[in-house]
């Protein structure tokens, strides 16, 4: 039962009066002379219909002077509905000054004779009630432990005020100290929250809170965090969060935490100076403060850009020295919220610099493409996820700096490498057998245009919460461009053929010679049973099908280094898409690719090839004239070896300024990923479980349960979760019904949480309750 209900209940006992009267009790005359309860009267009002005040004259919260009252006592105002003994609260007059009659207050006369007619409600002593004294009295109060300091009285004023007191239970006012901390942890029961809301917004926070909270809230900042908001404001407390000393501490926690929540706490905390540390300050000291790590960006900053100048080694021993520097800023706040972009940036330069160290090894094709995808991918992934951390140009240039230092001669070697391999194969020939059409029934194939070995390695971890994947690779098409690799990699290549009349190496369908446009593949992949699937169309799962997804390779050649920043975001549209599929049914999903791709900060170098040699020039790759003689680097095309292709030696090309590009000859280009997902089965959940009805009659307790199953089990508790609290023997569920009984009729009244048990003791579900409530 909670304190408003036993305040009501104490007030309707006063109305029985003295039972050998002749005449019923006409009213129970409540005198405040200090308005201790006066603002909480409408809270009262609540549990008491029957509650007239005092007062300036409104009806709907009952209130009206002496003659009002007695016209409402009467049943004259049929706006006020009585029934029963009817409450008068009189704040601001004393129950002397009703007795006295003679020197009574004129606007009081009209109830001075219902002391004759009604009886007071105050101690037995004849003193008004006041909260303290009602809470603290064994003589017809609740005699609860209330400490009787000033600061509890202020106190006790407030949580009335607020209402916070009288809602709590009488069960748990006496089983503790009543006293202001407590009392004030009712009014503020988040201060660590309510600290940060206010730095966040001053003078919004305190009109919304009120003279009663805002009153609370600089007491608690005063004994709690010694700081006065008033007369320290925020700067001070935004000093102090930055130290995280003592209390603060929790503060700091609490906003390392939910710092999305209070944005304007860290322009304040930005104002806030270094303090003199000395030459070798702590670096935990540092972690509050947005100025040091501002300033350690800055130093980075330089430390980058100074790489520009290096060879390979000595950039990478820089970058090594930066991480141990900077590294562990990755560790503070300002690192989570984005304000350091380049530390973040450096753990992927860092990656760059201790694995450029080792180039991919083989002699032939196949053994370089072992190694890389035995650890040289990672070189690749680092550079971008690099990238993809800075997005202003101040920090972009740097990174991109130390990179190239680092990452260019790194992919011109490994480029040379498989150039030499490929010209002593006479081609990409041990991988790169074009897919021979067959396709299993229940197998949807995904192509992801330009979808690098590293960038799969991405995708792979993304979706394996869809299923078991499998990642390997191939060699496609020679020249690694979308129109020739599309339809090596496609379901229906063993279908396709090329000519030398064909214009920028897009092939033709084999048995009629009509060019591969977008309707022609389309067509001829129906022929061959697989289903062109449009944009988030499924399709039949049973059978097979081809889609599309992603659009990488138009977004590199758009935005170049931009595509690393979002990497993400390309790859949430082929997630989504492989999502849908699966939860369309289908069991295999096959994702390929066309082609790879090289991205530079700075450019590709150039190489030059004459004008009169190339029929058509792309990047990294170009058809020779029928009267041009071969470049070291010529090869035919792979459907059609007639048409001979000139590629760009290392990882130049053969047009100035690009940071992307394709089409040549190297791991990144070449090797082309083959993603498998079998995707798992929905998982089948049981019926969620419900605890529709709690009913007592004593002791005995009936609970009622949707969604039960064999095994399942009720309980009835003082914590949920400990076993050992049980109240009551636990009883098996049958048909979604229990009976519990009480042993202990001490208990009667007690809070308790009936809880319902899987067949491993797990609580599954849980209801408060109150043993024997009604």
């Amino acid at each position: 039962m909670s304190l408003l209900r036993l305040l009501a209940a104490s007030l309707q006992a006063a109305a029985e009066g003295n039972s050998h009267t002749a005449a019923p009790t006409a009213a129970v005359l409540w005198p405040d002379k200090d308005r201790q309860w006066e603002s909480a009267i409408g809270l009262i009002r609540q549990a008491m219909p029957n509650l007239l005040t005092l007062g300036n004259y409104d009806v709907e919260s009952r209130s009206g002077p002496a003659i009002w009252l007695k016209c409402a006592m009467a049943g004259l105002v049929p706006e006020v509905p009585l029934s029963g003994v009817p409450v008068l609260y009189l704040p601001g007059v004393s129950r002397a000054e009703l007795r006295a009659i003679e020197s009574c207050p004129r606007n009081l006369l009209p109830l001075a004779e219902l002391q004759y007619r009604g009886v007071f409600w105050s101690q037995a002593n004849a003193k008004d009630w006041t909260v303290s004294a009602f809470l603290a009295s064994k003589n017809g109060g609740l005699g609860l432990d209330v400490a009787q300091d000033k600061a509890t009285l202020g106190a006790l004023g407030q949580a009335l005020q607020a209402g916070v007191l009288l809602e709590r239970p009488v069960v748990e006012l006496q089983a503790r100290a009543i006293n202001a901390e407590w009392l004030l942890s009712l009014l503020a029961p988040n201060p660590i929250r309510d600290l940060l809301q206010w730095m966040n917004e001053p003078e919004p926070t305190r009109q919304q809170w009120g003279d009663v909270l805002w009153d609370v809230f600089t007491k608690r900042c005063k004994s709690d965090f010694g700081f006065d908001p008033v007369a320290d404001g925020v700067l001070v407390a935004a000093e102090r969060l930055a130290k995280r000393e003592g209390k603060w501490a929790a503060v700091a926690v609490l906003y390392r935490d939910s710092f999305a929540s209070f944005p304007n706490v860290y322009p304040l905390l930005a104002k806030v100076q270094l303090p003199q540390l000395g030459l070798f300050p702590d670096q935990d000291q540092l972690a509050g403060y947005p100025q040091a790590n501002e300033a350690s960006e800055n130093a980075l900053r330089y430390a980058l850009a100074a790489c520009a100048s290096m060879d390979a080694a000595q950039a990478r021993t820089a970058v090594a020295t930066a991480e141990k520097e900077h590294g562990l800023r990755r560790g503070w706040l300002w690192s989570r919220m984005g304000r350091s972009p380049l530390a973040a940036a450096l753990e992927h330069l860092a990656e760059v610099a201790q694995r450029s160290a080792a180039l991919p090894i083989g002699q032939t094709p196949a053994e370089l493409a072992a190694s890389y995808q035995q650890s040289g991918w990672q070189v690749d992934q680092a550079a971008l996820k690099a990238l993809g951390c800075v997005q202003a140009k101040s920090d972009a240039e740097p990174v991109g700096a130390a990179l190239r230092a680092m990452y260019l001669p790194w992919l011109e070697e490994s480029a040379r490498r498989l150039q030499e391999a490929v010209k002593d194969a006479g081609g990409l020939k041990a991988l790169s057998t074009p897919n021979n059409g067959t396709l299993a029934e229940g197998t949807c194939t995904v192509f992801v245009d330009g979808l690098r070995y590293d960038v799969a390695r991405l995708l792979e971890q993304r979706l394996s919460s869809l299923g078991t994947t499998n990642l390997d690779a191939k060699w496609t098409s020679m020249p690694s461009v979308t129109a020739s690799g599309k339809a090596w990699c496609s379901p229906v290549a063993g279908f396709i053929a090329g000519n030398a009349d064909d214009v920028d190496f897009e092939p033709r369908v084999a048995a009629d010679g009509k060019p591969l446009s977008g309707h022609n593949f389309r067509k001829l992949l129906t022929e061959q049973g697989v289903a062109p699937l449009e944009k988030h169309k499924t399709g039949d799962p049973q059978g097979r099908a081809w889609t599309e997804a992603g659009d990488l390779d138009h977004y590199g050649h758009e935005h170049g280094l931009r595509l690393a920043r979002d990497m993400t975001t390309q790859l949430d549209q082929v997630v989504e898409r492989i999502t849908e599929l699966a939860d369309a049914g289908w069991k295999n999903i096959r994702i390929v690719t066309d082609h790879g791709w090289l991205l530079v900060p700075g450019g590709l170098p150039k190489s030059e090839l004459a004008k009169h040699q190339a029929a058509m020039r792309w990047g990294r790759c170009a058809v020779l004239k029928d009267s041009a003689h071969g470049t070291p680097l010529t090869f035919g095309w792979d459907w059609c070896k007639d048409v001979q292709v000139a590629y760009a030696p290392g990882v130049t090309n053969f047009m100035a300024g690009a940071d992307y590009a394709h089409g040549g000859i190297s791991l990144q280009e070449c090797l082309v990923p083959v993603l498998q997902l079998e995707c798992a089965g929905a998982a089948t959940l049981g019926p969620a479980v419900t605890i529709d009805s709690v009913t007592w009659k004593g002791l005995r307790c009936t609970v009622k349960v949707a969604g039960a199953s064999a095994g399942q089990r009720v309980d009835i508790r003082t914590k949920a979760a400990l076993a050992s609290s049980s109240l009551a023997a636990s009883k098996p569920l049958d048909g979604g019904k229990a009976s519990l009984a009480v042993a202990d009729d001490e208990q009667m009244g007690a809070a308790a949480v009936v809880v319902v048990l899987g067949a491993d003791g797990e609580v599954l579900q849980k209801q408060a309750t109150t043993v024997g409530e009604k």
